[in-house]
């Protein structure tokens, strides 16, 4: 065991699109746990969308990281030292220890993980925060329907891979929308979407052409994570009375101009008279046993499938972000840490 803590702080807030130079690797002697704690080192570190939010000292739903702070996140890591009763050496947990070779925590929202169970990974994905995102959005939000037609955005990502196969387990004709025709053949071979369509170089106009067709009787749900583009070529495609679980908006979170004006989004809304309902997973934490009654099964016998991109390293947890953000992960983000 290293007797130094490596921590990537936050070093500066983007004034827009992030770069290298708004983080920062810290070395500190390693800390010892208190009486009602315990030390970990991370294993694997979740990198996701939500986390630009956290650089950014605008309003949002939770506190910004401070700079100079460690950056947020969750990790699978594994006790190594206990002074808390609840944990001992060589568990492995899911806890927010952030961008972090170890970490410090008193147990408070700590989760044990059974390696024997899925693989540890899962818990930072199909299986963790960004599947119950998934789920919760799909049933409680979008209220999916049998026979009913849903886009999904960001189709093969650590959320809306997911999205797109518990739809289908529904009854529901299911269109994707992903950046590239390798993301787009694997949703439709592996993830079994009915059409996946590419994004990259087309245009509102195109793009909303090409859903038009595919949803020859238009569109009821659609799950959003993107934004953008997107979103102008979804909207005129919406059935009255259409269901948008806003789940995220990748598309605009530095600052990028929107493509569509306000006058166009709200018009689309009252037009077709669109429920458009926004949600945190974590107001939605009541729901993890339910889902993970229904999903875990599922992928222990293979039914649902995962993909991972690994970055290698803590250090590399920079670069693997920013590329995060313009969509060049495939499937869900994590970094081996340990």
């Amino acid at each position: 065991m290293t007797e130094t803590l490596h921590r990537i702080v936050l070093a500066s807030r983007p004034e827009h699109k992030p770069g290298l130079d708004n983080f920062r690797m810290e070395e500190s002697a390693l800390p010892e746990p208190a009486a009602g704690q315990f030390l970990a080192r991370t294993l694997w570190l979740s990198l996701d969308p939500y986390m630009r939010g956290r650089m950014s000292a605008a309003r949002s739903y939770a506190k910004p990281v401070e700079v100079g702070a460690t950056m947020e996140g969750a990790c699978v890591a594994e006790v190594v030292t206990s002074r808390h009763p609840g944990f001992a050496a060589g568990d492995i947990v899911l806890a927010q220890l952030g961008w972090a070779s170890h970490g410090i925590s008193d147990g408070a929202g700590v989760r044990k993980i059974d390696p024997a169970a899925a693989p540890v990974t899962t818990a930072l994905g199909v299986l963790g925060m960004p599947g119950l995102t998934a789920w919760v959005g799909l049933n409680d939000i979008a209220g999916a329907r049998a026979g009913e037609t849903i886009v999904v955005s960001a189709a093969t990502g650590a959320v809306g891979s997911l999205v797109g196969q518990l739809a289908r387990r529904k009854g529901m004709r299911v269109i994707g929308i992903a950046g590239g025709a390798e993301k787009c053949a694997y949703a439709v071979a592996e993830l079994g979407y009915d059409i996946c369509l590419d994004h990259h170089g087309a245009d509102a106009r195109r793009l909303g052409a090409q859903i038009a067709e595919a949803a020859p009787n238009g569109v009821d749900a659609y799950f959003e994570n993107v934004g953008g583009t997107v979103l102008e070529a979804v909207l005129p495609a919406m059935n009255t009375h259409g269901r948008i679980a806003l789940c995220g908006m990748i598309a605009w979170y530095s600052g990028a101009p929107a493509a569509l004006p306000a006058p166009a989004i709200w018009g689309a809304i009252l037009r077709q008279r669109l429920r458009v309902q926004g949600f945190i997973i974590f107001d939605h934490w009541n729901r993890l046993p339910a889902f993970l009654a229904e999903v875990a099964p599922l992928v222990k016998d293979g039914s649902i499938r995962y993909r991972e991109t690994v970055a290698e390293g803590l250090d590399a947890a920079p670069a693997a972000f920013l590329r995060l953000l313009e969509g060049g992960n495939f499937g869900k983000q994590l970094v081996r840490v340990g």
